[in-house]
């Protein structure tokens, strides 16, 4: 006997819940709303995806190898952090801005994701002390300042994306921020 077939394509579904969190968040997005959104009724969004905590984990895992993938490909590609910071700020203007999708950026507007945000701080802060250590900045560079100064930039772009800021706007904010960047060792 065949199992009996979902009526509804996961990945759609999954996309529509991803967007109604990034909007309005964890604790003001309802089952109810996600009901109504998706037409999926509870017991089987609840087959499907397990309790709300549970969607919210998967919503997050997709938005960070779909949608904010862009930062940990930044710091994994570039050769130095100048480069990969540079690189995150300049496309965090493009995709906290993009027309069709949520502005900003899920992880930074969630409060319940602070392990994350954590977790990128100490990414950046080991590609800059791999800089410091290998003479391309000053000895004097605080690694973990100036990384907490990045997520500062990022999560201040974040925010005024979402409050209407323009993709131009935030690309100043960019170049603001990187002209404080400490300046390589000679």
């Amino acid at each position: 006997m065949a199992g009996r077939r979902r009526g509804f394509d996961r990945e759609e579904v999954l996309d529509q819940v991803t967007r109604a969190f990034w909007r309005a968040g964890y604790d003001a997005t309802s089952v109810a709303d996600l009901t109504k959104l998706t037409g999926v009724n509870p017991p089987s969004l609840y087959a499907a995806f397990g309790d709300k905590k549970a969607l919210f984990d998967e919503v997050v895992e997709r938005y960070r190898r779909t949608y904010g993938a862009f930062t940990t490909r930044a710091l994994d590609e570039e050769p130095t952090a100048r480069r990969a910071v540079e690189r995150v700020l300049r496309e965090a203007a493009v995709e906290y801005t993009a027309e069709d999708r949520p502005r900003g950026c899920l992880v930074l507007s969630s409060p319940e994701l602070g392990h994350l945000r954590e977790a990128a701080i100490a990414a950046v802060e080991d590609k800059i002390r791999v800089d410091v250590a290998a003479g391309r900045l000053p000895a004097r560079t605080d690694p973990h300042a100036l990384a907490v100064y990045v997520a500062a930039v990022v999560r201040g772009m974040s925010d005024l994306a979402r409050d209407g800021a323009t993709r131009d706007e935030l690309r100043h904010v960019a170049d603001a921020a990187m002209s404080a960047w400490p300046s390589p060792v000679p």
